[in-house]
Formats: structure tokens, C-alpha cells, sequence
């Protein structure tokens, strides 16, 4: 798994019919229902552990800018539901291990997230937790594959539009779409009919009155390394799609959320997910 060290391999999930999560796996909030679809918002978490929260120099507000707040609540359109609570600025499970921890500024948009520079021992501390969830993911899909002869698995995230200021124009339009759908790793030759009416699905349900802009590998042309890591893992038996949803769901400044376009983005999801599930259905 990318030069990582060692992490236990199973223990994760309870053995039997479908993969109850077991009390190894309590880092994370993880649901598990019997179908073929895995939702997952890796983002979504705020918390840092009590050890490091002396040491964090950004504040709470800037840090929650930065995260993908709320798109916890849209893995209710996965069978199977894992939503990580730990903050992306204390380990980021989207980037490879050797640059999972924002050690310099550089590695985080020019942010100064920690003061002074992090101990060796508590890098390797969030390093050990980088190596139990790609374990457990590992697990996971590895015991829904026994049961399933493919996947969609629906990586969550967001970006914020309005960098310059809460009463500064939005970015525009043309780079930045409602809904990016990153797709760098669904196999086209398998897969391209499953993007083709997940993303009108997406289309044809309203978000605050208008239909979405929707397109794919707009802002995040390489993608990111979660779904590039199962891609090499598993290749096309794992469909992956990662909505980016614009923040047009809450004011990214004050974090205040807009409910009903909340809502309305996840019926969307959840249309786009209900059209391509047949195509997963199939038992291994």
C-alpha cells in the first residue's frame, strides 16, 4: 500500500454475511447495509485530537473553510456509509502517506497549520491512522467484492467558490461547476455508460430552483489519491465517482447551511445512484 507500514489487515468487520464493523473500526462512523454501493466523505470531519490542539495555529473557522463540512449527510445514498471525523489538517486521507500530514506550509495552500513545527512522534501517530483506514478499506471492499461482482463507490467532497470574500463576486461560472464529477479512474470501457446517466440524473433534478451545472474532471483533472489508490487496487470491479459539490449548499465564510439545497443535492445524488444501480446488482 504505497510504502506505508504495517497496519492490521482484517478485524475491521465481524465474519458473516455482510461486514458489521467491529469495535477496531470505531475511528470512524461506519454504517453497513447489504448493496453494492459505498459512500464515503473523508472530508467531512472537524476534530483534532487532544494531543495536537495545543499546537494548531489555524484557526477553527479558517480550518472548517477547508473542509468539506456536511457532506457527511450525503452518504445516506450508500448502502454502505463511512464518514471520517478526524480534520483533513490532522491527517488527510486523500493524499498519499508521505504527504498525508501538512508538515509545511506548502503542502496546505500556504497555510501555517501548526505551531511549532509537528514531533516526529505525532506525524507517526496520524501515520498509524492512515494505515489503519486504507486496512480497513481494504477489508471492506475486499468482503463486499465476495458478495458483489462490482462496486460504486461515491467519494464526497466540496470546494469553495468565493475566496475573495463573503460580499465579493463568486468565481466564475464557466471553472467552476455546481456539481464537478471527478472520473478519473471509472474505466471508461466498463463504466462510461454509468457516468453518462448518473451525470444527467444529476442534471434533471433542481438545486434552489435551477437545474445544476454538472460536468466532469473540470477543477480536479488528476483526481485525487483515494480513488487512484482503489482503482490500482481493485481496477474496473470498483466504479469510482467523487462529486465535487460546490459550497451553493452554505455560506463557506460562516459555515451557516442552506437546508433545502442541501436537501436538494442529496435527492439529486440520490437519483443519480438509484439510475446506475442496476448496473451493480449482480451477485458475485
Amino acid at each position: 500500500m504505497d510504502g506505508q507500514q504495517q497496519a492490521p489487515s482484517a478485524g475491521f468487520f465481524r465474519t458473516g454475511s455482510l461486514p458489521v464493523p467491529t469495535s477496531a473500526a470505531r475511528e470512524w462512523n461506519i454504517s453497513v447495509a447489504d448493496g453494492p454501493v459505498i459512500a464515503t466523505a473523508i472530508h467531512d470531519g472537524h476534530a483534532i485530537r487532544p494531543a495536537l490542539q495545543p499546537r494548531v495555529a489555524l484557526p477553527a473557522d479558517q480550518r472548517l473553510r477547508e473542509e468539506d463540512p456536511l457532506t457527511g449527510l450525503l452518504t445516506s445514498v450508500g448502502d454502505v456509509r463511512i464518514q471520517v471525523p478526524t480534520s483533513r489538517f490532522e491527517l488527510d486521507l486523500n493524499r498519499p502517506r508521505d504527504g498525508a500530514v501538512y508538515a509545511q506550509p506548502e503542502q496546505c495552500w500556504g497555510l501555517e497549520v501548526w505551531r511549532p513545527p509537528l514531533p516526529p512522534e505525532e506525524i507517526a501517530r496520524s501515520l498509524a491512522a492512515w494505515d489503519r483506514f486504507y486496512a480497513m478499506v481494504t477489508e471492506l471492499i475486499d468482503r463486499l467484492l465476495e458478495r458483489w461482482q462490482a462496486l460504486l463507490l461515491i467519494d464526497l467532497h466540496s470546494y469553495n467558490h468565493r475566496r475573495d470574500g463573503t460580499d465579493a463576486a463568486p468565481a466564475p461560472q464557466q471553472d467552476n461547476p455546481d456539481i464537478e464529477l471527478g472520473l478519473t479512474t471509472a474505466d471508461p470501457a466498463r463504466w462510461e455508460d454509468v457516468a453518462q446517466r448518473f451525470t444527467r440524473a444529476l442534471r434533471e433534478h433542481p438545486v434552489a430552483g435551477r437545474r445544476p451545472d454538472v460536468r466532469a474532471n473540470v477543477r480536479f483533472p488528476t483526481g485525487g489519491h483515494f480513488p487512484e489508490w482503489v482503482y490500482s487496487r481493485w481496477g474496473a470491479r470498483v466504479c469510482t465517482i467523487s462529486p465535487e459539490f460546490k459550497k451553493i449548499f452554505m455560506d463557506e465564510w460562516s459555515g451557516q447551511a442552506d437546508i433545502a439545497a442541501l436537501q436538494d443535492l442529496r435527492t439529486g445524488l440520490q437519483a443519480a445512484v438509484d439510475a446506475v444501480r442496476p448496473a451493480f446488482e449482480a451477485r458475485a
